[in-house]
């Protein structure tokens, strides 16, 4: 499971149908469980999202037996989807998330 940090700008974003609505963007379809939103499209086998807080919870599970142009066209649907929920590019995302782990892992 993953949290993305999410721009205030793109916080209206988490709300579960804005979240849904992405998610069909990006992959065509999507299904609600509670608040929580899933999709499978390619090789992500299955895609769940749901807001945590200010960030967005995010848990893949991939099927790494998929054709190679299929594999890139998923994380290229992936990281778009993910650009349009949070706000961030997946530059800024990795930047991030560097600066958190390392964050994390300094002090005791």
């Amino acid at each position: 499971m993953q949290n993305y940090p999410v721009r205030a700008s793109h916080r209206p974003c988490l709300a579960p149908e804005r979240l849904e609505a992405l998610l069909v963007e990006h992959f065509g379809s999507a299904t609600a469980s509670g608040t929580d939103r899933i999709a499978s499209w390619g090789a992500l086998s299955r895609l769940v999202v749901r807001a945590a807080g200010k960030e967005l919870q995010v848990d893949v599970t991939m099927n790494p037996k998929v054709p190679e142009e299929v594999a890139r066209e998923t994380i290229a649907r992936y990281n778009r989807f993910l650009e349009a929920a949070t706000g961030f590019s997946t530059k800024e995302r990795a930047k991030r998330l560097r600066k958190s782990a390392l964050a994390g892992g300094t002090g005791a």
